[in-house]
């Protein structure tokens, strides 16, 4: 991570470093495995791991039943009762060792949801609590794979590490004893070392496979990012006409993708091969063995049957067991990916402790200001004003001139460098993080709606607020009446960033949600710049009756909009080179006068041109 939490992408580990971050990986999941915070979970886990001791016992004991049948069975012993006792034997054994497994299914699954869900919900508060920089850098689309891989990652470790991995190491040991116990050491040596071939060749190969998985899982990011961005951006594409060349970039990603997949399952093939060739040759040694002791009569046909079934029975979950350490594989670079995620630190922290901002008359005061988003390129000089309570205070200059910066700084999206920022003569580095954007309310240029319906994106201003609230707040905007007039009313959707509202619809929207707020402070950040003349004298209204009373910051392009704020702060290259109020700054005859005259001119031209 840079010095200002800047996200960064891991290149391929090193092996060494790899197993480290794999083994750090499977520490984070102890706390899951046994929940400290709940009896009930805890008592769900020992349930569990007490009906997987029964299953696997019951699966050591269903071949015995199996080897009695047939020797029961062979010619010369054959006696009615006895076979049909030890066949229906047989068959409860094999139930209840199915049942067992799935009462022990059940009595895991809250757990392991349980820790998915915390993780989920950890992973999305500790990326919201991330900072600006990193959401203005993201790759949304990577971003949500990335947690959506990580989640499915940890509930396949949970289940799969404790209830399957090693209960089936535990069994082949068991298993070999038996075998060299009953019969010869030569059984359980081949069966041992057909056992260590095929997890070794497993483990070898796979680990090999990962980063032909770990390639097709970033193609695959990267193809999701692009369709997303390309979608979110559907109006641009159209405006230029450029379906084409976003459907020729989104197969470029795709193509990438599909030779990446091509090599993870062809490689996948030959894994399942070489562990097939090594399955067949382990059964034809043990079987020849068993063979060979049933022809020199020092073994039954019975004896035959246990070592093929405790054999198949062995080598059913070990074919198993490769699919699951592919799986566990994938599942921990999934894994590794989200922890990256998580090690990413939030660039804006509150102090210790740090206490609720209390607002009471709401001034505001920038003392000596100077920033800059990175350190080579400084932003922001000696910036410094007040903005007494209940006052007007504008800030207008060109482009890139640091205007929208100042109200990012007041939100604290990050932290000056030099001087300080206080409201109430309380330093907002000193105030939690949540106090202070609670007492901010803003009506920003571009107003992105949630894809839901009116009512919820004006209850956004504050949740849980009832249907009359909510009501008053759009009337008091001027919005109650169009959304009465709509089919739904305060049920339609607005759609994706509220693509269905006009510009002035989604701003009144906007002004409604902050109404609702009912904050101190207003900042508008280019409220109107993207309206129409019209429409914009009408927002400019709803502001005008919103701002009364309350301390408010106007961050203005059309100069029109602010001459009636008590003062206004001309900006040129992050310094404050002008201030006064319009009158003040006309007589000037400075920067701004020559600002107010440029935009007037071009005011008349396009008024002529409308009328001609």
């Amino acid at each position: 991570m840079s010095r200002r939490g800047r996200p960064i992408t891991p290149g391929p580990p090193q092996q060494k470093g790899h197993l480290k971050h794999e083994l750090r990986a499977l520490r984070s999941l102890s706390p899951y495995l046994w929940p400290r915070d709940s009896i009930e979970l805890r008592v769900r886990v020992v349930l569990a791991i007490g009906f997987l001791i029964a299953g696997r016992l019951l699966n050591i004991a269903v071949p015995f039943l199996y080897k009695h049948a047939v020797d029961a069975l062979s010619p010369g012993r054959v006696i009615v009762a006895v076979p049909v006792t030890l066949i229906v034997a047989y068959g409860i054994a094999r139930v209840m060792a199915q049942g067992f497994n799935e009462l022990r299914n059940a009595a895991y699954a809250k757990v392991t949801q349980r820790a998915v869900r915390r993780l989920a919900l950890s992973a999305f508060r500790h990326v919201h609590g991330l900072s600006l920089r990193f959401h203005l850098e993201r790759r949304t689309g990577g971003l949500a794979r990335a947690i959506e891989r990580g989640t499915a990652g940890v509930e396949f470790l949970l289940s799969f590490l404790l209830f399957n991995i090693i209960p089936t190491l535990f069994e082949i040991l068991i298993a070999c004893g038996i075998l060299w116990r009953l019969y010869n050491w030569t059984f359980a040596a081949v069966t041992l070392a057909t056992i260590v071939l095929y997890i070794a060749f497993t483990f070898l190969v796979t680990d090999w496979r990962v980063r032909f998985r770990r390639d097709m899982n970033e193609r695959n990011s990267e193809a999701n990012t692009k369709a997303i961005d390309s979608l979110l951006n559907f109006e641009t594409v159209k405006y230029f006409a450029n379906e084409e060349h976003e459907a020729r970039r989104y197969d470029a990603a795709l193509h990438a993708y599909e030779h990446a997949a091509v090599k993870s399952e062809t490689t996948l093939a030959a894994l399942n091969l070489g562990q097939g060739m090594i399955i067949a040759v382990g059964l034809v040694g043990v079987m020849l063995l068993a063979g060979r002791g049933v022809a020199a009569r020092v073994m039954t046909i019975g004896d035959f049957v246990l070592v093929n079934a405790y054999l198949i029975q062995l080598y059913t979950p070990l074919n198993f067991l490769g699919v699951v350490y592919r799986n566990i594989k994938q599942a921990l670079a999934d894994l590794e990916q989200m922890m990256t995620l998580m090690a990413v630190r939030p660039e804006t922290v509150d102090r210790p402790r740090a206490p609720a901002l209390a607002v009471g008359s709401a001034a505001i005061a920038f003392r000596h200001i100077d920033f800059g988003y990175d350190s080579r390129r400084p932003i922001l000089f000696d910036v410094d004003f007040r903005v007494p309570p209940g006052a007007k205070v504008a800030i207008v200059g060109a482009s890139g001139a640091g205007k929208s910066t100042i109200a990012r700084l007041l939100f604290r999206f990050w932290d000056v460098d030099r001087g300080a920022i206080e409201i109430d003569a309380q330093d907002i580095r000193d105030v939690s993080q949540d106090s202070l954007r609670r007492a901010i309310g803003v009506v920003p240029q571009d107003t992105v709606l949630f894809n839901d319906t009116i009512f919820y994106n004006i209850a956004y201003g504050r949740p849980g607020a009832s249907a009359a609230a909510v009501e008053e707040a759009a009337r008091l905007a001027h919005i109650h009446d169009f959304i009465a007039s709509l089919p739904d009313g305060y049920e339609t959707m607005v759609g994706e960033r509220g693509l269905k509202l006009s510009g002035g619809e989604k701003q009144r929207v906007a002004i409604a949600r902050v109404i609702l707020k009912a904050p101190k402070i207003l900042v508008f950040d280019e409220a109107t710049s993207a309206l129409d003349t019209r429409t914009e004298r009408e927002i400019q209204a709803n502001l005008a009756e919103l701002s009364a009373d309350r301390t408010t910051i106007v961050i203005a392009h059309r100069l029109s909009t602010i001459i009636d704020a008590e003062e206004i702060l001309v900006l040129d290259h992050g310094r404050i080179v002008e201030r006064g109020d319009h009158s003040a700054l006309m007589r000037r005859d400075g920067v701004y006068a020559a600002m107010w005259l440029r935009q007037q001119d071009a005011a008349r031209r396009e008024a002529a041109l409308a009328s001609a």
